[in-house]
Protein backbone atom coordinates (compact mmCIF):
# COMPACT_ATOMS: atom_id res chain seq x y z
CA UNK A 1 0.00 0.00 0.00
CA UNK A 2 1.27 3.51 -0.86
CA UNK A 3 0.90 4.91 2.65
CA UNK A 4 2.63 8.33 3.87
CA UNK A 5 1.74 9.50 7.79
CA UNK A 6 2.42 12.89 8.36
CA UNK A 7 2.58 15.12 11.64
CA UNK A 8 2.02 18.87 10.16
CA UNK A 9 0.83 22.13 10.73
CA UNK A 10 -0.28 21.90 14.41
CA UNK A 11 1.05 18.78 15.12
CA UNK A 12 -1.88 16.97 13.46
CA UNK A 13 -1.67 13.50 12.44
CA UNK A 14 -2.67 12.63 8.37
CA UNK A 15 -2.55 9.82 6.13
CA UNK A 16 -2.00 10.32 2.62
CA UNK A 17 -2.85 6.92 0.42
CA UNK A 18 -2.34 6.97 -3.48
CA UNK A 19 -1.95 10.29 -3.30
CA UNK A 20 -4.82 11.41 -1.64
CA UNK A 21 -5.38 12.61 1.99
CA UNK A 22 -7.57 9.70 3.62
CA UNK A 23 -7.43 11.13 7.48
CA UNK A 24 -6.81 14.00 9.33
CA UNK A 25 -6.72 14.67 13.41
CA UNK A 26 -7.04 17.36 15.73
CA UNK A 27 -4.34 20.11 15.66
CA UNK A 28 -2.90 20.55 19.00
CA UNK A 29 -1.45 23.80 17.90
CA UNK A 30 -3.95 26.62 16.81
CA UNK A 31 -1.33 29.52 15.20
CA UNK A 32 1.51 29.17 13.49
CA UNK A 33 3.05 32.35 12.17
CA UNK A 34 4.53 30.61 9.46
CA UNK A 35 1.31 29.08 7.84
CA UNK A 36 0.14 32.95 8.45
CA UNK A 37 2.50 34.35 6.51
CA UNK A 38 3.18 31.96 3.58
CA UNK A 39 -0.55 30.95 3.28
CA UNK A 40 -2.88 33.27 4.69
CA UNK A 41 -3.79 31.02 7.54
CA UNK A 42 -5.07 32.34 10.83
CA UNK A 43 -6.33 29.69 12.54
CA UNK A 44 -4.95 25.82 12.07
CA UNK A 45 -7.85 23.74 11.78
CA UNK A 46 -8.45 19.70 10.53
CA UNK A 47 -9.81 21.64 7.33
CA UNK A 48 -7.16 24.07 6.64
CA UNK A 49 -4.78 21.30 7.44
CA UNK A 50 -6.55 18.83 4.89
CA UNK A 51 -6.49 22.09 2.39
CA UNK A 52 -2.70 22.62 2.95
CA UNK A 53 -1.72 18.99 2.21
CA UNK A 54 -4.07 18.73 -0.58
CA UNK A 55 -1.85 22.35 -2.27
CA UNK A 56 1.02 20.48 -1.53
CA UNK A 57 0.24 17.62 -3.29
CA UNK A 58 -0.75 19.61 -6.26
CA UNK A 59 1.60 22.33 -6.48
CA UNK A 60 4.82 19.77 -6.30
CA UNK A 61 3.73 16.05 -6.12
CA UNK A 62 4.19 15.62 -2.44
CA UNK A 63 3.80 11.89 -1.83
CA UNK A 64 3.38 11.25 -5.30
CA UNK A 65 5.56 9.67 -8.39
CA UNK A 66 5.48 13.50 -9.73
CA UNK A 67 7.32 14.49 -6.90
CA UNK A 68 9.30 17.82 -7.69
CA UNK A 69 13.08 16.65 -5.71
CA UNK A 70 15.31 20.02 -6.77
CA UNK A 71 13.93 23.59 -5.43
CA UNK A 72 15.24 26.68 -4.75
CA UNK A 73 15.27 28.36 -1.24
CA UNK A 74 11.92 28.67 0.56
CA UNK A 75 12.38 30.12 3.85
CA UNK A 76 15.04 32.67 4.36
CA UNK A 77 15.95 30.76 7.21
CA UNK A 78 15.78 27.28 8.20
CA UNK A 79 17.40 23.82 9.15
CA UNK A 80 16.72 23.04 5.32
CA UNK A 81 18.28 26.43 4.06
CA UNK A 82 20.99 26.47 6.61
CA UNK A 83 21.92 22.94 5.16
CA UNK A 84 22.30 23.84 1.78
CA UNK A 85 24.57 26.85 2.27
CA UNK A 86 26.69 24.50 4.70
CA UNK A 87 26.80 21.94 1.93
CA UNK A 88 27.42 24.54 -0.93
CA UNK A 89 30.43 26.25 1.02
CA UNK A 90 31.87 22.58 1.68
CA UNK A 91 31.39 22.77 5.31
CA UNK A 92 29.52 19.42 5.49
CA UNK A 93 29.71 16.22 3.28
CA UNK A 94 26.43 15.49 3.60
CA UNK A 95 23.40 15.86 4.99
CA UNK A 96 21.00 12.37 6.22
CA UNK A 97 17.68 13.36 5.71
CA UNK A 98 13.76 12.01 5.64
CA UNK A 99 11.35 12.64 2.94
CA UNK A 100 8.62 11.03 1.55
CA UNK A 101 8.83 7.64 -1.20
CA UNK A 102 12.36 7.17 0.53
CA UNK A 103 12.57 7.96 4.38
CA UNK A 104 15.71 8.28 5.95
CA UNK A 105 18.26 9.56 2.58
CA UNK A 106 22.01 10.81 2.25
CA UNK A 107 21.99 13.87 0.05
CA UNK A 108 25.07 16.12 -1.44
CA UNK A 109 23.06 18.51 -3.37
CA UNK A 110 21.86 21.71 -1.85
CA UNK A 111 18.74 21.79 -3.66
CA UNK A 112 17.71 18.53 -3.35
CA UNK A 113 18.25 18.84 0.82
CA UNK A 114 15.76 22.12 -0.18
CA UNK A 115 13.37 20.32 -2.58
CA UNK A 116 13.33 17.12 -0.23
CA UNK A 117 12.68 18.54 3.40
CA UNK A 118 12.15 22.22 2.77
CA UNK A 119 8.42 21.75 2.05
CA UNK A 120 7.25 19.03 3.83
CA UNK A 121 6.59 17.90 7.32
CA UNK A 122 7.64 15.20 9.90
CA UNK A 123 7.28 12.07 8.21
CA UNK A 124 6.36 9.13 10.78
CA UNK A 125 6.26 6.44 8.45
CA UNK A 126 6.31 6.43 4.56
CA UNK A 127 6.48 3.88 1.92
CA UNK A 128 9.21 3.04 -1.61
CA UNK A 129 8.21 5.43 -4.33
CA UNK A 130 10.22 4.15 -7.07
CA UNK A 131 10.48 6.76 -9.09
CA UNK A 132 11.67 9.30 -6.05
CA UNK A 133 13.91 6.27 -5.35
CA UNK A 134 15.51 5.95 -9.14
CA UNK A 135 15.76 10.42 -9.02
CA UNK A 136 17.86 10.26 -5.93
CA UNK A 137 19.76 7.15 -6.68
CA UNK A 138 19.45 3.91 -4.77
CA UNK A 139 22.83 3.72 -2.56
CA UNK A 140 21.69 7.15 -0.80
CA UNK A 141 18.77 5.38 0.70
CA UNK A 142 18.98 4.03 4.12
CA UNK A 143 16.35 1.13 2.72
CA UNK A 144 15.16 1.35 -0.75
CA UNK A 145 13.28 -1.80 -0.47
CA UNK A 146 10.79 -0.31 2.58
CA UNK A 147 11.61 3.61 2.89
CA UNK A 148 12.33 2.95 6.28
CA UNK A 149 12.89 5.91 8.53
CA UNK A 150 16.20 5.47 10.74
CA UNK A 151 18.89 8.54 11.35
CA UNK A 152 21.08 5.79 13.28
CA UNK A 153 21.07 3.86 10.72
CA UNK A 154 21.42 6.43 8.09
CA UNK A 155 24.52 7.90 9.83
CA UNK A 156 26.13 4.50 9.73
CA UNK A 157 25.65 4.42 5.94
CA UNK A 158 27.10 7.67 5.44
CA UNK A 159 29.88 6.73 7.73
CA UNK A 160 30.22 3.16 5.32
CA UNK A 161 30.15 5.68 2.14
CA UNK A 162 33.16 7.92 3.15
CA UNK A 163 31.99 10.98 4.30
CA UNK A 164 33.77 12.74 7.70
CA UNK A 165 31.62 15.67 8.03
CA UNK A 166 28.13 14.62 8.92
CA UNK A 167 24.71 16.14 9.17
CA UNK A 168 21.67 14.85 10.91
CA UNK A 169 18.44 15.83 11.28
CA UNK A 170 16.64 14.21 14.12
CA UNK A 171 13.22 14.80 16.33
CA UNK A 172 14.29 13.02 19.39
CA UNK A 173 16.84 13.44 22.04
CA UNK A 174 17.23 9.69 22.16
CA UNK A 175 18.46 9.77 18.69
CA UNK A 176 20.61 12.42 19.55
CA UNK A 177 22.41 10.90 22.39
CA UNK A 178 23.11 7.75 20.10
CA UNK A 179 24.25 9.78 17.26
CA UNK A 180 26.82 10.87 20.12
CA UNK A 181 27.58 7.53 20.48
CA UNK A 182 28.57 6.82 17.34
CA UNK A 183 30.86 9.98 17.04
CA UNK A 184 33.02 8.90 19.78
CA UNK A 185 33.60 5.45 18.04
CA UNK A 186 34.95 7.37 14.82
CA UNK A 187 37.48 9.52 15.50
CA UNK A 188 37.74 10.68 12.00
CA UNK A 189 33.90 11.70 11.97
CA UNK A 190 32.34 14.57 12.91
CA UNK A 191 28.23 14.36 13.47
CA UNK A 192 26.62 18.17 12.85
CA UNK A 193 22.58 17.17 15.13
CA UNK A 194 20.04 19.30 14.04
CA UNK A 195 16.77 18.93 16.03
CA UNK A 196 13.57 19.58 14.56
CA UNK A 197 9.67 19.23 14.95
CA UNK A 198 10.08 19.12 19.11
CA UNK A 199 6.74 20.32 19.23
CA UNK A 200 5.19 18.74 22.47
CA UNK A 201 8.41 17.69 23.63
CA UNK A 202 8.73 17.45 27.66
CA UNK A 203 11.26 19.31 29.31
CA UNK A 204 13.57 16.04 30.48
CA UNK A 205 13.96 15.93 26.95
CA UNK A 206 14.70 19.27 25.67
CA UNK A 207 17.55 19.78 28.74
CA UNK A 208 19.13 16.19 26.78
CA UNK A 209 18.85 18.17 22.92
CA UNK A 210 20.89 21.27 24.46
CA UNK A 211 23.44 18.64 25.78
CA UNK A 212 23.51 17.38 22.76
CA UNK A 213 22.19 18.64 19.55
CA UNK A 214 24.16 21.78 17.51
CA UNK A 215 21.15 23.23 16.51
CA UNK A 216 17.45 23.25 17.91
CA UNK A 217 14.58 24.88 16.55
CA UNK A 218 11.92 26.20 18.56
CA UNK A 219 8.89 25.22 16.37
CA UNK A 220 5.84 25.64 19.32
CA UNK A 221 7.82 23.69 21.90
CA UNK A 222 6.97 25.78 25.43
CA UNK A 223 10.41 23.95 26.94
CA UNK A 224 12.80 24.41 23.68
CA UNK A 225 12.06 28.03 24.39
CA UNK A 226 12.17 27.71 28.07
CA UNK A 227 15.90 25.85 28.49
CA UNK A 228 17.21 27.58 25.27
CA UNK A 229 17.21 30.98 27.14
CA UNK A 230 17.61 29.67 30.45
CA UNK A 231 21.27 28.56 29.03
CA UNK A 232 21.62 31.67 26.93
CA UNK A 233 22.82 30.11 23.71
CA UNK A 234 23.26 32.26 20.38
CA UNK A 235 19.52 32.46 19.15
CA UNK A 236 18.23 33.56 15.73
CA UNK A 237 14.32 34.35 14.84
CA UNK A 238 11.82 36.01 17.04
CA UNK A 239 8.63 33.81 15.68
CA UNK A 240 10.06 30.25 15.14
CA UNK A 241 13.64 30.69 17.16
CA UNK A 242 16.09 28.76 16.18
CA UNK A 243 18.88 28.00 18.54
CA UNK A 244 22.81 27.47 17.69
CA UNK A 245 23.88 25.08 20.95
CA UNK A 246 27.67 24.59 20.42
CA UNK A 247 29.91 26.88 18.99
CA UNK A 248 29.86 24.73 15.76
CA UNK A 249 26.01 25.32 15.53
CA UNK A 250 26.10 29.24 16.24
CA UNK A 251 28.56 29.45 13.47
CA UNK A 252 26.18 27.78 11.14
CA UNK A 253 23.49 29.96 12.00
CA UNK A 254 26.08 32.96 11.62
CA UNK A 255 27.00 32.02 8.34
CA UNK A 256 23.44 31.60 6.91
CA UNK A 257 22.54 34.48 8.34
CA UNK A 258 25.20 36.33 6.54
CA UNK A 259 24.37 34.63 3.33
CA UNK A 260 21.02 36.00 2.97
CA UNK A 261 22.26 39.44 3.99
CA UNK A 262 21.03 39.72 7.69
CA UNK A 263 17.88 38.95 9.98
CA UNK A 264 15.21 41.79 10.17
CA UNK A 265 14.09 42.82 13.99
CA UNK A 266 10.30 41.82 14.15
CA UNK A 267 8.72 44.12 16.69
CA UNK A 268 5.50 42.60 18.53
CA UNK A 269 6.72 39.10 16.54
CA UNK A 270 3.73 36.59 16.35
CA UNK A 271 4.58 33.24 18.24
CA UNK A 272 2.17 29.45 17.88
CA UNK A 273 -0.30 29.47 20.05
CA UNK A 274 -0.53 27.66 22.13
CA UNK A 275 3.27 26.92 23.15
CA UNK A 276 3.44 22.67 24.47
Amino acid sequence: MDEHIIEAMGKTRIVVRDGRVVEVGEPEINYCPLFDKYRGIKEITSKSVKENIEFRIEDFGMCTANRVLRMKDFLSFGVSETLGTLIEDGIIDCAVIVSEGCGTVIVTDPEFVQGMAGRISAFLSTSPINEIIDAIGSQNVVNPENAEINQIKGALKAITMGYKNIAITIISSEDANKLREIEKEHEDVKIYIFAAHVTGMSKEDAESLFDTADIVTGCASKYIREVGEGRGVFRAGASIPIYGVTEAGKNFLKRRIEKIGGLKDKKDAKIPDPLI
